[in-house]
C-alpha cells in the first residue's frame, strides 16, 4: 500500500483509468435511463411515479458508499500516515455530498405522490439527513485551519465518528417502525423486485459507481496540484 504514497506513482495508474471510467459513467447512466424511463413497465401500485426510484436508490447507494470510502482513506491517513488518504477523502466528500442532496430531493419528490408529503421525521430519511449534514461539516472542517495538517486530522476523525452512522442507515427500516419500504434488492432470500426493474438499477448503480471514480480522479489530482504548489511555497519561505 505505502508503494502508492507516493502522489506521482499514485496518477501513473489514476490517469489512464480516469478516460475509461468516465466513458463507462456516461454510458451506464445513459442505458439505465432508457431502460428506467422507457422500457421499465410502470408498478402496478404506484403507477409512473416509480420511474423516481432509477435516480433516487442508486444515488443513495453511492452516498453511503462514498462515505464508507471516505471513512476508510481517513483511518488510512490517520494509523498509517498515508499522505494520499486525506487528499482522497478530501476530493470525495464534495461527489458524496451531492449524491446524498439527490437521493434525498428525489425521495421527497417520490414521497409527496406515495405518503401525502414532502418530508417526514422517520428513521431513514432522519439518519440520511444526518449523513448530508456530516458531509457538509466534513467539506468545513478542512479547510477550517491555517495549518492544513490540523483542518485534515480534525476532519479525518469526524469521518471516523461519522461512519456509525452508516449501518444506522442501512438498518433503520428493520430497527424501527418507518415509512420507508425495507430493502428490495440487498436481501439474503434474493431481490423482491422483477428483473424488469432490477436491471436498470444495476446499471445505473454502475455508472454513479464509475461517475464517482472519475470525478474523484480529476478532484484527486487538483488537491496533488495544490498540495505540491503549498509545499513550494513553504520550502520558498523558509529558504
Amino acid at each position: 500500500m505505502h508503494k502508492y504514497a507516493n502522489p506521482n506513482q499514485f496518477l501513473r495508474i489514476a490517469n489512464p483509468i480516469l478516460p475509461w471510467c468516465a466513458w463507462l459513467a456516461g454510458l451506464a447512466i445513459a442505458a439505465g435511463l432508457y431502460l428506467g424511463l422507457v422500457q421499465a413497465p410502470a408498478d402496478y401500485q404506484q403507477g409512473e411515479t416509480v420511474r423516481i426510484m432509477y435516480v433516487h436508490v442508486p444515488s443513495a447507494w453511492m452516498a453511503l458508499f462514498v462515505y464508507t470510502n471516505m471513512a476508510i482513506a481517513s483511518a488510512t491517513a490517520i494509523i498509517w500516515r498515508h499522505p494520499l488518504g486525506f487528499l482522497i477523502a478530501k476530493a470525495s466528500a464534495p461527489i458524496g455530498a451531492c449524491f446524498t442532496f439527490i437521493s434525498l430531493a428525489t425521495g421527497s419528490l417520490w414521497g409527496k405522490p406515495m405518503w401525502g408529503t414532502w418530508w417526514v421525521w422517520d428513521a431513514r430519511l432522519t439518519s440520511v439527513l444526518i449523513l448530508f449534514f456530516l458531509y457538509i461539516g466534513y467539506i468545513a472542517l478542512v479547510d477550517a485551519f491555517d495549518d492544513p495538517t490540523r483542518g485534515q486530522r480534525a476532519a479525518s476523525i469526524l469521518a471516523l465518528v461519522g461512519a456509525v452512522n452508516v449501518p444506522i442507515i442501512h438498518y433503520s427500516v428493520e430497527w424501527w417502525n418507518t415509512l420507508h419500504q425495507p430493502a428490495s434488492v440487498a436481501r439474503m432470500d434474493g431481490p423482491a423486485i422483477h428483473s424488469s426493474m432490477l436491471w436498470p438499477l444495476l446499471i445505473m448503480a454502475i455508472g454513479f459507481t464509475a461517475l464517482y471514480f472519475a470525478l474523484m480522479v480529476v478532484r484527486l489530482r487538483g488537491e496533488i496540484a495544490a498540495m505540491k504548489v503549498r509545499n513550494v511555497r513553504l520550502g520558498q519561505v523558509q529558504a
